[in-house]
């Protein structure tokens, strides 16, 4: 289940580079026909690059969009325009298994979603496309183990918060070099913020983006990140949304300031944020909004040793509570009833090894009040503390269960215990809050060590807590999980030193977070 060693990582790359500069000979894949009906599109029509996602056992979903003018609209014609895809075994294309053709409609951005089928499990695919004369970079990705398999790793990064006024997304450059089998993405992919003089890298536009076209135009910016890019190229991604792709601490169709904005006005605001990120993620024709609704929590399965639970903690939860009574509320719910059916079947259900949640938030306590008494962010799940109890109560019948988080723009590794009021009670599992790719940028260690290291002793169940910018990497196999937080000396850079911050290990049926 591991991804390409790292000579075949560095013949994708070659290949990669080999299909941009030399686009008249790589042409020739298709018959001499087809070249002579295509209209000719401007060069850069596939600036935004390729990417693919949610890997099945015997498929995945390929992705690019045509945008030869991708910060204003995108500059393609009001018309919808044939895509040609091709996928093969090797990265130069003599062994191609399936091929075909996409329509890139302008309702869609002219975006393209292929689900292809019919794959052999457990291995690596190239895969590119063609659209007027121009041949799109070269992409690299894996389907899913086969459903009965449980030999192997899997590895997988967990990424979240890239704030692109905030610093480069440096991170990536090694997590391509660490050749991951998947990319969890978390939440936070764009930040609605309006552009700022003093920030590092300045956001497209003239203020917070409320259309679609304004959201396109974010999203393509972000897209424009040459290590982002390259990661999408050669990895599939699995992903989800938190706040920052429509507006800071929304809940449901409540804005974070609903006195400025009337509801009518953000439903609409939210109907073209979640198409804009349809329009922009790898994600099957499920996740086509309806409106100011979009589907988006899932489950995908990698043999039978992970079983992924992907959440969607923003769209169904209630209004965010404004003191502790309310935090204890036991009808305020994050995931909204469907939601949470859905996700206790799973784990019930499960057969795998290993179960993993994918969750925006922390689902660990923050108690931010040090000595007696609590203050928790109401934001998080310590807002929504009936159902998180009930939750983690669930944990204790469940095998192996793994909470991977975002958000925080910190790493924050934490026990989850049955009872958080119990400084004494069980630990059902364990969580991972991933930190930012750039978000908060080079943080102020000291005054990040001024306020949480005083906070320790009121939170036991952390074991690691940092503030450094990265991702973390976990080698997951039958016997336990071994983690590394891979961190980067500077995201005001272009380009950066990355190491190791911590190792950690989760050993199989037993819960709970080791140091290493």
């Amino acid at each position: 289940m591991t991804g390409a060693t790292a000579p075949d990582r560095r013949r994708f790359l070659t290949a990669g580079a080999a299909v941009l500069g030399v686009t008249a000979s790589a042409q020739l894949w298709l018959p001499a026909a087809a070249h002579a009906t295509d209209t000719p599109l401007p060069e850069g029509v596939f600036s935004l690059g390729v990417a693919s996602g949610d890997p099945l056992p015997d498929g995945i979903v390929l992705w690019t969009r045509l945008a030869p003018d991708p910060l204003n609209g995108g500059g393609m014609p009001d018309r919808a325009v044939p895509v040609r895809w091709e996928l093969a075994e090797d990265p130069r294309f003599k062994k191609v298994v399936r091929r075909g053709t996409a329509q890139a409609d302008p309702a869609y951005g002219h975006s393209v979603h292929v689900d292809v089928r019919g794959l052999r499990p457990g291995r690596a695919y190239w895969y590119r496309f063609r659209a007027g004369g121009r041949l799109s970079p070269v992409g690299r990705t894996r389907t899913a183990p086969h459903p009965f398999s449980s030999a192997g790793t899997l590895r997988v990064a967990l990424a979240s918060c890239q704030n692109w006024q905030h610093g480069y997304f440096t991170p990536y450059a090694d997590m391509l070099e660490q050749d991951p089998d998947l990319v969890l993405f978390v939440g936070d992919y764009i930040y609605e913020s309006a552009p700022s003089a003093t920030a590092v890298r300045r956001h497209e536009g003239s203020g917070e983006p409320y259309t679609l076209t304004q959201y396109r135009n974010r999203y393509a910016q972000y897209r424009l990140d040459p290590d982002l890019a390259a990661m999408h190229a050669s990895t599939p991604w699995v992903v989800t949304f938190d706040d920052h792709e429509v507006d800071n601490d929304f809940a449901g169709e409540v804005p974070q300031d609903p006195d400025k904005q009337a509801h009518d006005a953000f439903v609409t605001r939210l109907t073209a944020a979640y198409q804009a990120y349809y329009e922009h993620m790898p994600v099957r024709a499920t996740a086509i909004p309806d409106g100011p609704h979009i589907q988006m929590y899932r489950r995908l399965e990698f043999g039978s040793l992970v079983r992924l639970n992907v959440l969607d903690t923003r769209q169904f939860r209630g209004d965010q509570a404004t003191g502790q009574a309310g935090a204890q509320d036991p009808a305020l719910t994050m995931l909204g009833a469907g939601q949470k059916r859905w996700l206790l079947d799973g784990l019930r259900r499960s057969p795998a090894r290993w179960n993993l949640i994918a969750s925006q938030i922390m689902m660990a306590e923050t108690d931010l009040k040090v000595g007696e008494g609590k203050l928790w962010y109401y934001d998080a799940w310590d807002g929504y503390q009936a159902e998180r109890n009930a939750l983690l109560q669930e944990f204790q019948n469940v095998r192996n269960p793994v909470v991977l988080s975002g958000d925080r723009h910190l790493t924050m590794i934490s026990d989850l215990k049955q009872d958080f009021a119990d400084p004494g009670s069980a630990v059902v599992g364990a969580e991972f809050v991933g930190t930012s790719i750039a978000s908060n940028g080079d943080q102020d260690q000291a005054a990040f060590h001024a306020q949480f290291d005083p906070l320790r002793a009121d939170n036991p169940h952390w074991k690691v807590i940092d503030a450094h910018r990265g991702y973390h990497l976990f080698d997951i196999r039958r016997d336990g999980i071994d983690a590394r937080v891979r961190t980067v000396d500077t995201v005001l850079k272009p380009q950066a030193v990355a190491g190791t911050l911590a190792r950690l290990r989760v050993e199989a049926d037993r819960p709970g977070v080791n140091s290493v």
